[in-house]
């Protein structure tokens, strides 16, 4: 599937993303599904500062910086735009990190998907709010370390399941993606733009400043999420129709948790109860497939 994608790059060859940001990586695969027939919405996030200063951009795509809160609004907007203008080849997508998503622009994306708005909606998620110094959101998972979460105040609560509050909306495309696995991307990118109405597309993006992992270790990371079931590769069409693209031999998450720093706290009772909160969430996740463990 990664073949059906263009060898022309939508990314200048420099940006001011960290050493293995995961989020840089998500953008250049996407862009290469979506082609250059594309404007994106930029609401606050790390890539309002990885795309450039103006007049400078890392972008070979039109780009509208939006306020933190206004991702799903503004997309709305510009495709109501170009509608007017008769220009139906140019795909409209919102590119938001998980604070902008999970939290802060929740109400725009939830508005407009409600609507059914007709636009890609990208979330790429490492966890926290990273350009603004690794503080907790609703996506941070249970028991990480962050600034606003330190010490034995670790995060106790569990991730926001974002997916299935879009999945709830009933829109025509919702998936998963992750950096590690390309060619599943960019199939799920380029299946979303053929769709119609609104499609919401939640990439795995890690982040080795906020995770407290080398930066070579970005991609080994972002794989072993999926590996150990942390972050299933599924889709979901209409809200009813489950598919999993990859399924697991075996899924321990202690070898996850103990290559990143943000979980060095936890203790091997901690690990269990992990291991046991993602059993639970891989058992729904087949049922609903209607698949056995």
């Amino acid at each position: 599937m990664l073949l059906d994608a263009p060898d022309q790059e939508y990314m200048y060859s420099g940006h001011v993303g960290c050493p293995g940001c995961g989020a840089a990586i998500a953008m250049r695969f996407t862009l290469k599904a979506l082609g250059d027939k594309t404007i994106m919405v930029l609401p606050a996030c790390c890539w309002s500062i990885i795309a450039g200063p103006y007049p400078m951009s890392t972008l070979k795509i039109p780009v509208i910086h939006s306020a933190f809160e206004t991702g799903g609004a503004v997309a709305s907007g510009v495709r109501a735009a170009l509608d007017m203008k008769g220009d139906t080849e140019t795909t409209v997508v919102t590119w938001a990190g998980d604070g902008g998503t999970f939290d802060i622009g929740f109400q725009a994306l939830s508005g407009a998907v409600e609507r059914n708005e007709d636009f890609i909606y990208v979330c790429y998620d490492n966890e926290a709010y990273m350009n603004t110094g690794v503080q907790r959101s609703s996506s941070t998972p249970y028991g990480a370390w962050t600034t606003t979460t330190p010490g034995p105040e670790w995060k106790k609560m569990r991730k926001k399941n974002i997916v299935e509050v879009l999945v709830a909306h009933r829109i025509p495309y919702v998936a998963t993606a992750n950096i590690a696995f390309p060619e599943d991307l960019v199939h799920k990118v380029q299946k979303a733009k053929g769709l119609k109405g609104s499609r919401f597309i939640h990439i795995y993006a890690s982040c080795p400043t906020g995770w407290r992992i080398p930066s070579e270790m970005s991609v080994k990371i972002a794989r072993m999420a999926v590996q150990t079931n942390i972050f299933p590769l599924y889709e979901v069409e209409s809200g009813v129709k489950y598919t999993i693209n990859y399924k697991p031999k075996e899924y321990l998450v202690r070898e996850y948790f103990k290559l990143q720093g943000r979980f060095r706290h936890l203790t091997e009772k901690d690990l269990d109860q992990i291991q046991e909160m993602v059993n639970e969430d891989w058992g729904l996740l087949l049922r609903k497939a209607g698949e056995s463990l």
